[in-house]
């Protein structure tokens, strides 16, 4: 039991660290030499990497971040695969799932590598999604990206996203820990966005190619 604590333990922390990996501020200060969270909106992801450093960069840390999520998760299912569940407990898988990726996403935001600032969360993610259930992980991008084209509006096109993911799920895959990991992870995406639904509310939130205003 305790070498499987140990394993449970190991997997939760790859995750977070995983999750902590600032791909926007290394895109930053690679392609710049700036620190992206001294422009734009101050996050530290793809939306702002577009602002100021640019479209290729951008694409660049939008697949990374959703790697990284989907990394997390993916280490779960292979250690399972390989360790065997004599070691680790068939019902752990799931619990454990939910964890790893809500500190996957927290590790996007709140990343040890840079005083636990970060990103919004959405493409992490999205990654996660990806793996843990792809119907709900397309199911949320397909909501991304239509509200995406009709409105040109990234944190409008995330918003949709966060709120949309808990339906997916609940149609997709009804489980008690995934049901968990889409309320909070959505929730979590939401509260991040908190100065983008403030500039959605007044008009001011930019559009694609815009620059932020106060």
């Amino acid at each position: 039991m305790s070498f499987s604590i140990f394993i449970g333990f190991a997997l939760i922390l790859s995750a977070y660290l995983l999750g902590s990996i600032p791909t926007g501020y290394l895109a930053g200060r690679i392609l710049k030499g700036i620190d992206i969270r001294e422009h734009g909106s101050g996050s530290t992801g793809a939306t702002n990497v577009l602002r100021t450093v640019g479209k290729g960069a951008a694409v660049g840390v939008l697949l990374v971040d959703m790697l990284k999520g989907m990394m997390a998760i993916a280490l779960i299912k292979v250690t399972y695969n390989y360790v065997g569940i004599d070691v680790l407990p068939l019902g752990w898988k799931e619990w454990l799932v939910m964890i790893s990726a809500l500190l996957a996403v927290l590790g996007h935001s709140k990343s040890i590598w840079l005083n636990f600032s970060g990103g919004k969360s959405a493409a992490i993610s999205l990654g996660v999604l990806l793996v843990m259930n792809p119907f709900v992980g397309l199911g949320t991008l397909a909501t991304f990206l239509i509200v995406l084209y009709l409105s040109r509006i990234v944190s409008l096109s995330s918003l949709s996203g966060a709120i949309a993911v808990s339906v997916f799920m609940a149609i997709f895959n009804p489980s008690l820990p995934y049901l968990t990991f889409a309320f909070l992870a959505g929730a979590y995406v939401i509260i991040r966005h908190r100065s983008n639904i403030q500039r959605l509310m007044s008009g001011k939130e930019p559009r694609i190619g815009q620059a932020v205003s106060s």
